[in-house]
């Protein structure tokens, strides 16, 4: 693989604030992981500070927003007809599987970057979806 190549798609990572990069080309592949892997939503809804020792705690919902990484067509399951990886109410981890979006020919699994129930799905299947838009909110 040219290494003009290879540094342009760490530059794309980078821009992006994608996790994991994985590209293969015949019998070449390259896989591109970020430092930390820590993406835009999980800095989001890091840990509030300690509260005050005498203070009632109180339940607080800290809500996070999955933005696209990249712009490309949405597609809310693995393949045609296939139930989503996720719907409306689902309890999700951290690495889960949200959605694929498909850009410059290649299928792109979307991580979720918090841990918490889905409650709301922010793009329509097989829609297109640009750069930094909301795709789902978890809370």
């Amino acid at each position: 693989m040219d290494l003009r190549k290879v540094k342009r798609l760490i530059e794309l990572v980078e821009e992006s604030g994608v996790a994991e990069l994985e590209v293969k080309s015949g019998e070449e592949a390259i896989r591109i992981v970020r430092p930390g892997g820590r993406g835009r939503a999980a800095e989001e809804s890091a840990a509030a500070p300690a509260s005050v020792q005498d203070a009632k705690p109180t339940p607080v919902r800290r809500r996070t927003t999955i933005n696209a990484p990249m712009a490309g067509t949405f597609y809310a399951a693995p393949s045609p007809g296939a139930a989503p990886f996720v719907h409306l109410g689902a309890r999700i981890g951290v690495g889960d599987v949200l959605c694929i979006i498909e850009s410059m020919k290649m299928m792109n699994e979307i991580p979720s970057e918090a841990a918490g129930q889905v409650v709301e799905v922010l793009a329509t299947d097989g829609e297109p979806v640009s750069s930094s838009q909301a795709l789902f909110r978890i809370e």
